[in-house]
């Protein structure tokens, strides 16, 4: 007998979203693959015809939660701005069956942000005190969300070109999102002194340049479906301690990495370890004394293991 898998819309994914642990399951998931109870493979990368844009396919597999499951995204190129979606199916290892079919949009939000988040925990040192965050989208505020009690931060600083065309309304929310935030319109300002610089964007191309900090910090990255998007310059990527969510998909789907590897020298052997690595303590943790570089592409089993999640929470009574 076939079924027919749960539709969540946005709305109800956002509210059931806010009651679960999200940087908690990750960890889960993550020491899970380092346990072989879990499978992640690369991204799955198709073009579209004619330059018409492109969609991205992320797997995984949790056998312990007995579900698998894809999350397809497409960039579309249109004219008045490229288009990105995303979609989550969860099918169970028993029945063979869909279980949910998941707008994941505010899945991929989270995830990125709480992914982020535990990297933090793990790689920043316990006396950080000052964190940057650039951009200052719904990710940017994600990332703040995630992380703003993981350190006892003196100051938040937040840098994104938008800020000036943003109106007061939206000034006074970003503000509102933590007492110790400040908007710093230069980008120099923002990460003066700083220890952590989380780096939000969707840029398909360098944000900052880690050689021209004048202390040592963390610096983390995200993905957008640019192709080999990177908000670092590739030939930065030798002199940093390289970490990333996962070694075996991110070196072959990270655009500085890739760029790096083909024209600076770089090999990704010499990535210092992943997140599977760093929860289950198999991996050594930076030294202090040169920046340290976290990249995350977003790994299918993430979105699965949210979507799990939200699909059990939903079926209580």
């Amino acid at each position: 007998m076939s079924s027919t898998p749960y539709l969540m819309a946005r709305p109800e994914a956002r509210q059931l979203l806010a009651q679960i642990d999200v940087p908690q399951i990750l960890r889960k998931l993550f020491r899970d693959l380092a346990a072989g109870l879990a499978v992640q493979p690369a991204q799955q990368l198709v073009e579209f015809p004619q330059g018409a844009g492109d969609f991205i396919n992320y797997l995984g597999v949790l056998a312990e939660d007995r579900v698998y499951g894809v999350k397809t995204s497409p960039y579309i190129v249109r004219a008045e701005g490229p288009l990105v979606t995303a979609w989550t199916l969860l099918m169970s290892m028993d029945s063979g069956q869909p279980l949910l079919l998941c707008d994941a949009a505010e899945l991929t939000t989270a995830r990125t942000a709480a992914t982020t988040a535990v990297a933090v925990e793990a790689l920043a040192t316990p006396e950080a005190r000052h964190l940057t965050i650039i951009g200052s989208g719904a990710v940017a505020q994600a990332h703040l969300h995630y992380v703003k009690d993981l350190r006892q931060w003196q100051s938040i600083r937040l840098h994104s070109p938008s800020l000036a065309s943003k109106s007061a309304e939206e000034l006074a929310r970003l503000k509102a999102l933590d007492p110790r935030l400040q908007l710093v319109p230069k980008l120099e300002e923002a990460v003066e002194d700083a220890d952590v610089i989380m780096l939000c964007t969707s840029s398909a191309g360098p944000v900052i340049d880690p050689r021209r900090l004048a202390k040592p910090a963390l610096i983390t990255s995200i993905s957008t479906n640019a192709p080999r998007a990177h908000e670092i310059p590739p030939a930065a990527l030798p002199e940093l301690q390289v970490y990333c969510d996962y070694r075996r998909t991110t070196p072959g789907s990270a655009g500085e990495m890739l760029i790096a590897g083909e024209q600076h020298g770089w090999d990704s052997a010499t990535i210092l370890g992943d997140l599977p690595e760093l929860l289950s303590n198999q991996a050594q943790r930076p030294s202090a004394e040169r920046h340290v570089f976290f990249r995350s592409i977003g790994l299918g089993l993430e979105d699965i293991a949210l979507a799990n999640a939200l699909y059990h929470l939903q079926r209580q009574p």
